[in-house]
């Protein structure tokens, strides 16, 4: 039982995930970042060489990164064209360790996540992306107003001690029940 990822679900999370990018980007980032796709695209629209589209440095203006936990596969893939360091995966990969795949609300988790160790201040700037069958990608950009009391109600609150698990195999299903391997 379970779900088969092939590459070509890869290859599409990766296209939905980079337009998700290229639309966000302008909203969030200062001028300086925002000029930086111009010349790629004239270079690209006449031809003069073959090369990628730009993918804006998002990472800039981004405190706190939470994607949708989802399917490992998935989730390094975005992690490889956002550039994200495990740090800043940590959440991702830690509530799918203690609540599984929750779909998309597992934004959520992860942020609570984030509030109970205490890293979420006030004035830091989180960005939640999630995506689901179809392929669909949402992303909300958000600006702290409040530093969380990381004693307050918090679905980790009775265990954030025990977290990260460092000697967790991600690779493993006895650890991740909910982790799905790609297709051979």
């Amino acid at each position: 039982m379970g779900i088969t990822i092939t590459k070509d679900l890869l290859v599409l999370a990766s296209k939905t995930i980079r337009s998700n990018v290229a639309s966000l980007a302008p909203l969030i980032l200062p001028t300086s970042e925002r000029l930086l796709p111009l010349p790629n695209h004239l270079i690209r629209s006449f031809h003069v060489a073959n090369i990628k589209p730009h993918v804006s440095n998002v990472k800039r203006v981004v405190d706190h990164f939470f994607p949708h936990v989802g399917a490992r596969p998935v989730r390094d893939k975005v992690q490889r064209i956002i550039g994200m360091s495990e740090r800043q995966m940590e959440a991702s990969r830690m509530t799918l360790y203690g609540f599984g795949n929750t779909s998309s609300s597992s934004v959520w988790y992860e942020l609570a996540y984030g509030e109970a160790k205490g890293r979420i201040r006030r004035g830091d700037r989180v960005w939640h992306i999630a995506y689901e069958s179809g392929f669909k990608c949402c992303s909300v950009f958000w600006k702290t107003i409040r530093t969380i009391d990381n004693k307050e109600k918090n679905p980790w609150s009775d265990v954030i001690d025990e977290f990260p698990m460092v000697d967790v195999d991600p690779h493993s299903r006895e650890t991740f029940p909910y982790a799905f391997e790609p297709s051979k």
